[in-house]
């Protein structure tokens, strides 16, 4: 029944001169997105509007499911479309539109009409009642509500007339790319997936780093980490995942670092080795999955000591959720059952039975220059050796 969607956007709506490229990138997204689904389709934007015109037959369910993973669009709006053949057609075909979309017909309703092609020969308000009285002769059972209506009727006059009524929820938030690009630091947890999703959410081109340490981590927690890349890269397209071979370099700290210093002075090279790659690759920021108080290596003290060794930026969009908040938001993109396999990643296998909570910056310092010997070599060959995966939906 339906021919084509209206896309709805929020914030887009807000923007000053340069909001034609915010637009832009998300027609663009669309029609990357539509290249998934079978039958043809037209993405074109006309007067703060963007439309989805189907060229062929399609699977409705299949085009809604992925345009729900875009970016930018707050609500879409199935709509059918007709050529300009007079008012009473137009009217034959809103009554036929109604009877197939609401089998009940005990429902209030409102006319909204739009006349942006001024030549047309009545004014909005006179198709509002002109189209509202022939509904009520069609289905005497209904009646009219203009402040809660159960149905808003859009008519839009334009080159040809678009009709709909229902808005389904998208995702919002901004077209991908429109923010730059960070550098997400991927673990095999709940945490790091939501908070690339959520960064990606604000229009950011997410690439990806993951710390392999076999053969204390299997190639099955690996592969662990690309399935997640691949169902966030459902939402943000595809994802550049670096795997960084971290072992040499944690058995280093093992040995000659504290053992309460572990974490902390790990995750400082974590940092170091994320942040090298990042600028390599023109990022503009490191993304972690951090929270506040959630484990030692997250208390506001080892925080700091974390983020001493970065100059670029660290986005940390989960501060301050909790737990439970972070897994509703996986459950609902999708993660949470991947995130949950039980296999080790690099962080919990060289656990300090008593982690320090309070780390001091200037002693952490002092105790990786225990390492000076042999860790810019450790970093360099981790660095040569990476291996590159793209992940892709």
């Amino acid at each position: 029944m339906f021919t084509a969607f209206l896309i709805k956007y929020a914030e887009i709506g807000i923007k000053g001169r340069n909001r034609y490229l915010f637009e832009d990138a998300l027609v663009h997204q669309i029609k990357h997105s539509l290249k998934k689904c079978e039958g043809e389709f037209v993405v074109h934007k006309t007067q703060g509007r963007i439309y989805v015109d189907a060229l062929s037959e399609f699977d409705f369910d299949e085009v809604v499911e992925q345009l729900k993973l875009v970016f930018g669009i707050s609500g879409i709006c199935p709509v059918v479309y007709v050529e300009d053949e007079g008012f009473e057609k137009l009217c034959e075909t809103v009554v036929n539109y109604i009877d197939q979309v609401y089998p009940d017909k005990n429902k209030t309703f409102k006319v909204q009409a739009r006349r942006a092609r001024k030549n047309y020969p009545k004014d909005s308000m006179t198709i509002n009642m002109d189209m509202g009285e022939a509904i009520l002769k069609a289905y005497p059972e209904m009646k009219v509500d203009v402040h809660k209506p159960d149905i808003l009727l859009n008519i839009e006059v334009r080159e040809k007339i678009y009709i709909y009524s229902e808005i389904i929820p998208g995702p919002g938030g901004m077209p991908v790319g429109t923010g730059g690009k960070a550098m997400l630091l991927l673990s095999g947890g709940i945490d790091s997936p939501v908070a690339g999703y959520m960064i990606a959410k604000r229009g950011v081109k997410i690439d990806a780093v993951y710390f392999h340490a076999p053969p204390y981590t299997s190639e099955r927690a690996k592969q662990k980490v690309v399935d997640l890349a691949r169902i966030v890269s459902k939402y943000t397209g595809p994802i550049y995942l670096h795997v960084i071979n971290f072992t040499d370099i944690q058995l280093y700290i093992y040995e000659k670092c504290p053992h309460e210093e572990l974490t902390i002075i790990m995750r400082r090279y974590m940092m170091r080795i994320a942040e090298h790659i990042a600028k390599e690759n023109e990022c503009l920021g490191l993304i972690t999955g951090e929270s506040i108080g959630q484990v030692a290596s997250q208390t506001m003290a080892s925080l700091v000591a974390t983020n001493e060794v970065c100059e670029l930026p660290v986005y940390r969009p989960l501060i301050g959720f909790d737990k439970q908040e972070i897994v509703e938001v996986s459950e609902k993109i999708g993660t949470y059952e991947t995130s949950i396999l039980p296999y080790e990643d690099c962080c919990t296998i060289f656990v300090a039975k008593h982690p320090v909570t309070k780390p001091n910056v200037k002693v952490i310092r002092r105790h990786e220059h225990n390492l000076d010997e042999k860790i810019d070599e450790l970093v360099k060959t981790a660095l040569e050796t990476k291996e590159l995966i793209i992940a892709e939906a």
